[in-house]
C-alpha cells in the first residue's frame, strides 16, 4: 500500500445511464423526417419525368414535392442539432455573449490628459 499523494483513485462515480424519453422521441421524430425527405426526393424525381413526359399537372406536384422535401430535410436538421445537445455531445450558445470591451489606452489618468 502506498500513503503517498497519489495514492487514490482519480475516476469519480460513473453516472447511470437510462432511457431518456426526450431523446428517444427526438431520435424517432428526426428519422421520420429523413424518412419522408427520401420519399418526397424520391417522389419528386417521378413527377419530373412525367412533366418532361407532357404532363402539365406534373409540374405543380413537382414543385409541391420538392418545397416538402426541402421542409422535411430543413426539420431533419434542426432535430438532429437538438438531439446532439440533449445527449451532451455539444453545448448550447452563452446567452452572455457579449463583444469584448475596447481596449484600454496604455497609461492611466496621466497619459489620458
Amino acid at each position: 500500500m502506498t500513503d503517498g499523494r497519489h495514492a487514490g483513485s482519480r475516476k469519480g462515480p460513473r453516472p447511470k445511464t437510462s432511457l431518456q424519453p426526450k431523446v428517444l422521441l427526438l431520435a424517432l421524430a428526426m428519422t421520420l423526417s429523413i424518412v419522408a425527405w427520401g420519399y418526397l426526393v424520391y417522389l419528386a424525381i417521378d413527377f419530373g419525368t412525367s412533366a418532361r413526359g407532357g404532363e402539365s399537372r406534373a409540374w405543380l406536384f413537382l414543385g409541391v414535392a420538392s418545397l416538402g422535401a426541402v421542409l422535411c430535410l430543413f426539420l431533419g436538421l434542426v432535430l438532429v442539432a437538438r438531439l446532439l445537445r440533449a445527449l451532451g455531445i455539444t453545448s448550447p450558445p452563452d446567452e452572455d455573449d457579449k463583444p469584448p470591451p475596447p481596449p484600454r489606452s496604455s497609461g492611466g489618468h496621466r497619459a489620458s490628459r
